[in-house]
């Protein structure tokens, strides 16, 4: 099934009682890991690890065990895993990428590959530059989120949430982690319903105040 629509899905699974309050958002949570990679000195890519919470992972994984053994292994889920990511683009990979003050275009992602553990399931892939940029002694910010906050990201806690391998010695990176607040109202005494989010477009970027933020300087 695909990212998007599976995660569609879980509004109708949420209105039925499976996964709370019809009313409640966001409907999947994903504990994110990051990694700027470098090339000559060049920003390459972003290598993203993204871990779902068990409710999701439960649901989007139904019927992949095809030999019936009770475990999910890495080939039962590869089919999910690349069609996931090629259904990313839609919501622009819930990524921005700016380098030396300039905006980032990516292509289509690469080396995609989930995998099980316990009750919660993890997507990792590639996501490629355009074309390499030069950071030189520029900042690179990077941002997750979802702009309809139907995902609610959250970078892992530790140094390790946004790694740089391949940058050059002495770069410093601050991260600014998503706010843990309830969305605003809309307007002033008007709550937030499932039917207001569900209008909610990529281009409305409601999300963007739940931004996780990383900022990543060089010398």
């Amino acid at each position: 099934m695909p990212f998007a629509a599976s995660l569609r899905c879980l509004v109708l699974a949420a209105a039925l009682g499976w996964a709370g309050p019809a009313a409640a958002h966001p409907h999947v949570w994903v504990t994110a890991k990051a990694e700027l990679a470098y090339e000559a000195g060049r920003v390459a890519g972003i290598r993203h690890t993204w871990t779902f919470d068990s409710a999701y992972s439960s649901f989007v994984t139904q019927g992949l065990d095809t030999n019936g053994d009770g475990k999910l292994s890495s080939e039962e889920l590869q089919g999910l895993a690349t069609e996931n990511t090629g259904n990313l683009a839609e919501f622009a990979y819930f990524t921005k990428l700016k380098v030396a003050g300039k905006e980032q275009t990516f292509a289509e992602p690469r080396d995609a590959r989930m995998v099980m553990d316990g009750d919660r399931l993890t997507l990792s892939f590639l996501l490629p530059l355009k074309a390499p940029a030069a950071q030189g002694r520029g900042v690179a910010a990077l941002e997750v989120y979802d702009p309809t906050y139907f995902v609610a990201f959250s970078l892992a806690e530790g140094a390790d949430a946004v790694r740089l391998p391949g940058a050059a010695p002495g770069c410093i990176t601050t991260v600014t982690r998503a706010k843990n607040t309830e969305p605003a109202a809309a307007q002033p005494g008007q709550s937030m319903t499932e039917a207001m989010f569900e209008a909610l477009t990529a281009a409305s970027n409601y999300g963007e105040q739940f931004a996780n933020r990383a900022i990543v300087a060089c010398p």
